[in-house]
């Protein structure tokens, strides 16, 4: 049961300090009810007379904690702060609390509800004709429901796992929803921001009838905002908690092999790195077991991944053959989309720009906002520097309110240096909200206006002002772990508490004789001794000499603990280690009660730090922007725009250009409604590959909001983008590689839309060419029924000649060239890597290779012979006729047309001149009048 009361305060030398005042109702100040346990785990009671115990009442928020003593003048005062030199690193408070901020603040230390000695036996909600034995399972979380959860069970059916990452990771969510009326279960995962807006929008679709989430995410007193963002919008639904062991990506994926229809399986390929839905599916799916006291039956469920809206879908085997984040041969290579464009200065922009890349926007309007900014940063130089200036120093943001907002189960030391840190870091954070607006005030873009707009808010200067009628305002945040404990032991004003000032006198003293007591020993044996100091070891010494300038070339006996590091020693001595001690007594001392001071602080803050999300939102974005105008500064991008078209001028592969350390072969891309096919031919290594690879990142650099490696570019807006590579292993002809292929086109063809970009490479050759040749032909048909735009490479050339039967498809293929040797008795292909229009001429490469090998010239005279006159017959049968010839000729005319209605901004002689062009290519394109058909 939740108890309340206040522990019992310990010496101020003790390792662990009196705890605030008890708890607080859970969830934004709904009864708390009390949980029943189901096979292992929790389930939320049906009705309010369900009861198995009771939660302990206690403080509201806001209540204060055991305070110090009166305030007072502290005899001799607070002390001078030592200086010694400082040789430490910089940390973020508590590393191991990652969890994020709750809506509903509890202000007050709560007592955990685990461990509920209750037994219950009824029914389970979702299956009425059953009674189900609840027995108490130890160390499980606990459900939350509103007593009107109850009239929602009638209609919903749909129960919902949703899951958030930690660390690095945190704002990447996983969901899984299963409806128990329909045996189908829906995955999805995206990247959201602090507001959770996706999580909400998706959840309100799905209208559930429960939520299970991890008991971690709602600990009381340790709630996640996520959580109580959820609860906040989702009043009428029951929550549930399991243990987060239960949302186990590996058992996530083996149960999603076990259950789905073969016929669903290719959202194998989707999901398999997809690991926060798999988390999330697991802990569902033996949850629904659970409750349902059933399974399901072998491949029975329809199980399919859903994009998150308003962002474009990119698939996981897509974003590793582009490289998006990871380089594939290397994954601490940085040549990679993500690698190119991070110039951010801040964890947030860095996790912004990680989102982004993997669902870049679909909202045209939204992107041109972004680029509205990006092309103001680089117009504007005072602008771009004074912003990255002011963003460089902000700290990480969302963690430091994950960290600030978090009750500590146990005031221990260490709890209490982190809040102090933290407070001195809040402190840090708002005292950059003015030079931030400062350096947006001159801005002209919407979206720099608005954020400008939004740092008006009141409530950073409420907080702020809170802090510093406490905290020195010279209390600032500092690299070195001996710099920032001297912040952290002088943050508090003097005069609030007379013992602290006490305290930290004593504390100025000891190190004072520690600094002094090394200059005696440093004179004593005339060596060059100084004090360092480090997190580990405390006050040490340090020296740097020879060993030939010591006595016998060893260091006196009374030093201890003796290190060297080519010339440097460091060592310490019996004293040095007790009067460590004495400092280490004292710190704790300042410790606890600058923690008493600080937890009053907090509560007093508390309602106003939500300003702080938004914050951090800015930042972030500000952050990221500032990175696209970086990368832009060095080469020579240009900013999209966005019609029906897809039109590149002079487009380069990005991260080609930092491999090479220049800028690529240059190449043009042209797709419309009209030419929405392009099949691309050339021999191998001529640059088919980096030519795809390049015009999907180009794509993704434009909707994130980013500048493109191009001379001039328009990009249609694409939902999703599909990309199969072909890898070096793809030529290898085995029964692996083919099913390979199989599930990527599978996939491609399932979830392609008229918006998608499609791109595909080498598609079946992990077969025989009769095969492939069907596979390839029939994928394309297949595809020319969308409005896709679709770039297709591949070496069968029997393709080229679909063209004649549809006219938006366009051929192009890579030249290169053939050289003589210096000898001048044989021939090498020279590759230009240049992109031009009809299909490639350079028909039969295994004859060229056999060429240049040691098979007889007789049989490769026969096989010139015969691939020459196979050649012949195909070519005959794909012949166009005058009539076909005519028909493409119009179609291609009129979607010319169309497309200069809808997009032309050319002045009327410049459109009068482009329309005889016009003409002048159709009538070029026409069979002359009279012409016969071509000969049989």
């Amino acid at each position: 049961m939740a108890s309340s009361g206040r522990r019992e305060a310990t010496s101020a030398t003790s390792e662990s300090f009196p705890s605030r005042d008890s708890s607080t109702p859970f969830a934004g100040g709904r009864a708390e009810r009390t949980p029943r346990y189901t096979l292992g785990l929790l389930q939320t009671p049906r009705s309010s007379g369900s009861t198995g115990g009771s939660s302990g009442g206690g403080a509201r928020p806001g209540s204060s904690s055991g305070e110090g003593p009166a305030p007072g003048r502290a005899a001799g005062g607070s002390g001078a702060k030592p200086a010694v030199s400082d040789r430490g690193e910089s940390y973020f408070g508590d590393k191991s609390s990652c969890v994020e901020n709750a809506n509903t603040l509890n202000l007050t230390s709560s007592s955990s509800v685990r461990g509920l000695n209750s037994t219950c036996v009824g029914k389970t909600p979702l299956s009425s004709s059953r009674s189900v034995c609840r027995s108490h399972t130890p160390l499980m979380g606990y459900s939350v429901t509103s007593s009107s959860a109850v009239s929602a069970h009638s209609a919903a059916s749909v129960i919902v796992a949703v899951v958030e990452g930690r660390g690095l990771a945190r704002g990447e969510v996983g969901m899984a929803s299963i409806d128990l009326k329909n045996p189908e279960m829906i995955l999805s995962q995206f990247a959201d921001n602090t507001t959770y807006a996706k999580v909400i929008t998706k959840l309100k679709i799905l209208t559930p009838l429960e939520i299970i989430m991890s008991n971690t995410a709602c600990d009381a007193g340790n709630t996640t905002k996520l959580f109580s963002l959820i609860t906040e919008h989702f009043k009428n639904v029951t929550f549930t908690t399991v243990q987060r062991k239960y949302f186990n990506e590996t058992k996530g994926l083996e149960y999603i092999e076990q259950l789905c229809a073969s016929e669903f399986s290719t959202v194998f390929m989707e999901v398999q790195s997809k690991y926060y839905c798999l988390a999330a599916a697991s802990a569902l799916l033996k949850y629904v077991e659970f409750i349902q006291n059933s399974i399901y039956a072998p491949k029975s469920l329809k199980v399919r991944f859903q994009g998150s809206e308003k962002t474009a879908m990119i698939d996981s085997s897509s974003a590793q053959n582009l490289e998006l984040i990871i380089n594939n041969r290397d994954s601490r290579n940085g040549h990679t989309l993500f690698g190119i464009l991070n110039y951010t200065k801040t964890p947030g922009g860095s996790r912004r720009l990680r989102s982004n890349i993997l669902e870049p926007l679909v909202d045209a309007e939204t992107i041109n906002m972004r680029l509205d900014c990006v092309q103001e940063l680089l117009q504007d130089e005072e602008l771009f520097f004074g912003l990255q200036a002011v963003v460089s120093k902000f700290l990480d943001t969302e963690q430091l309110l994950s960290v600030l907002v978090q009750i500590p189960k146990q005031d221990t030391v260490k709890t209490a240096e982190s809040k102090i840190t933290n407070l001195i870091y809040l402190k840090h954070t708002l005292e950059l909200v003015e030079p931030l607006k400062a350096a947006l005030r001159s801005c002209n873009t919407q979206l720099l206006k608005a954020y400008y707009n939004s740092l008006e808010d009141a409530r950073f200067g409420i907080i702020l002002e809170k802090i510093t009628t406490v905290i020195n305002d010279d209390t600032r945040y500092t690299k070195g772990c001996l710099s920032m404990r001297t912040q952290k032991c002088y943050a508090v004003k003097p005069n609030i508490n007379e013992f602290l000032d006490i305290a930290r006198k004593t504390y100025t003293e000891v190190v004072d004789d520690i600094a002094g007591m090394i200059t005696q020993l440093a004179e004593k044996y005339n060596l060059p001794m100084k004090t360092s100091f480090s997190s580990a070891r405390g006050f040490f010494i340090q020296m740097n000499a020879d060993c030939s300038a010591l006595p016998n070339g060893q260091l006196p006996p009374e030093f201890t603990k003796i290190t060297k590091m080519k010339n440097t020693y460091s060592f310490t001595s019996a004293d040095l280690i007790k009067m460590n001690e004495r400092c280490q007594e004292s710190l704790r001392e300042i410790y606890h009660m600058t923690y008493l001071i600080v937890c009053k602080l907090l509560n007093e803050i508390y309602e106003h730090i939500h300003c702080l999300y938004k914050l951090s939102d800015i930042v972030s974005m500000l952050d990221m922007l500032l990175s696209f105008a970086h990368a832009c500064t060095l080469s020579d991008y240009v900013r999209p725009e966005f019609t029906d078209t897809l039109a590149i001028k002079q487009g380069w592969h990005p991260i080609l250009e930092k491999i090479a350390m220049e800028k690529p072969v240059a190449n043009n891309t042209y797709l419309t409604e009209g030419n929405n096919f392009v099949i691309i031919t050339g021999p191998n290594m001529s640059g088919k590959s980096t030519y795809l690879k390049q015009i999907a990142l180009c794509q993704i650099m434009a909707q994130i909001g980013s500048y493109v490696p191009a001379e001039y570019c328009s990009f249609r807006i694409a939902e999703q983008i599909f990309t199969r590579i072909g890898m070096d292993d793809d030529i290898e002809t085995n029964a692996s590689t083919f099913m390979k292929e199989m599930k990527e086109i599978t996939y491609i063809i399932q979830n392609a839309n008229d918006k998608s970009l499609i791109i595909i490479d080498e598609l079946g050759r992990g077969t025989s060419a009769e095969e492939g040749i069907g596979i390839c032909y029939a994928t394309c048909e297949y595809l020319l029924n969308l409005k896709a735009f679709t770039l297709f490479a591949t070496h069968f050339l029997e393709l080229c000649h679909m063209d004649a039967l549809y006219p938006n498809v366009e051929n192009y293929h890579f030249e290169v060239q053939h050289v003589r040797s210096s000898a001048g008795n044989k021939e090498k292909i020279a590759y230009t890597y240049t992109l031009s229009k009809g299909y490639t001429e350079e028909k039969n490469y295994g004859l060229k290779a056999a060429e240049v090998s040691s098979l007889p010239s007789s049989v490769i005279l026969d096989a010139k012979e015969i691939t020459s006159h196979i050649a012949k017959q195909i070519l005959h049968r794909q012949k166009s006729t005058p009539e076909m010839m005519k028909q493409r000729a119009v179609y291609h005319l009129a979607m010319r047309l169309v497309q200069t209605a809808r997009n032309s901004r050319l002045d009327p002689d410049s459109l009068r001149i482009y329309l005889k062009g016009l003409k002048k290519k159709y009538e070029a394109s026409c069979p002359a009048p009279g012409e016969n058909d071509e000969e049989q």
